[in-house]
């Protein structure tokens, strides 16, 4: 297959008008293949793709976590970095997206759905009132590029916490300063469903990628040689749960005693 340029590569990305679409990313790869290729570089030119290929009727939305707010650090709504990737980093610093609200798992948000998202004011990260389930019930697609499931389907402890209490994580609060949108700072307390060290907890998720494929809740494709992934997460959803209620989440990970349990 031929090169596909920089400008023209939301457009191989299987993306649909009026679409919601959570992106994931590693662009290390990406990158490195637009420098040998004498590409452009400036990675807005993908995010404006991206929009493009979505239109009005669509969203688009990036990850812009950041765990300093457990080690007691303050939050600043503006000026707290994102710790997951450079799109997410880019998003923030463009005019038309934003962030929402909650100081680990906030999200940088463009088009239909941002007014909804940014509104939301979750305590727990994975909460049945936070972003999740608004991606769940408007049918979001999370786009993989050049990432494993494995450290990244984060969507997977939202159907975790939805579906426990599980014995291998529990709900934990952390409280620190918050600098809100409007410049007033508070102490604030949020929650997030930590895992138990002392069972050993590691994640797995990658069992799940027969299951989704045989389902055709996930596609896999390439470009330019770089592995990008879609999963339906609505679709991906029950498959989780049934790991969690059903199966002591061994596709999801492994924990001491999980073999022991009745």
């Amino acid at each position: 297959m031929s090169y596909v340029p920089l400008r023209q590569l939301a457009g191989e990305l299987r993306l649909s008008a009026g679409e919601n679409l959570f992106v994931t990313s590693d662009v290390k790869q990406l990158l490195y293949g637009l420098i040998e290729q004498g590409d452009e570089t400036d990675l807005n030119i993908l995010i404006d793709g991206m929009i493009e290929c979505l239109g009005p009727g669509g969203t688009l939305v990036f990850p812009t976590f950041n765990w300093a707010f457990c080690k007691g650090t303050a939050y600043d709504h503006y000026k707290t970095p994102c710790k997951t990737g450079s799109l997410g980093k880019i998003a923030l610093s463009r005019g038309d997206f934003r962030r929402t609200k909650h100081p680990i798992y906030s999200f940088a948000v463009w088009g239909k759905g941002a007014e909804e998202l940014c509104a939301i004011e979750n305590k727990s990260s994975f909460g049945a009132d936070s972003p999740f389930t608004y991606f769940m019930n408007h049918h979001f697609q999370n786009l993989f590029i050049d990432k494993d499931l494995q450290h990244s389907f984060v969507f997977v402890h939202y159907v975790e916490e939805n579906n426990g209490p599980v014995p291998y994580r529990y709900l934990k609060d952390f409280t620190a300063p918050y600098t809100d949108e409007n410049g007033v700072t508070s102490e604030r307390t949020y929650s997030m469903n930590v895992r138990e060290l002392s069972m050993n907890v590691e994640n797995r998720i990658y069992p799940y990628e027969p299951d989704f494929l045989k389902a055709g809740v996930m596609e896999v494709f390439q470009v330019n040689g770089i592995e990008y992934k879609i999963i339906d997460l609505k679709g991906a959803y029950p498959i989780i749960a049934e790991d969690v209620l059903h199966n002591r989440s061994r596709k999801l990970c492994s924990y001491i005693g999980q073999e022991d349990e009745a």
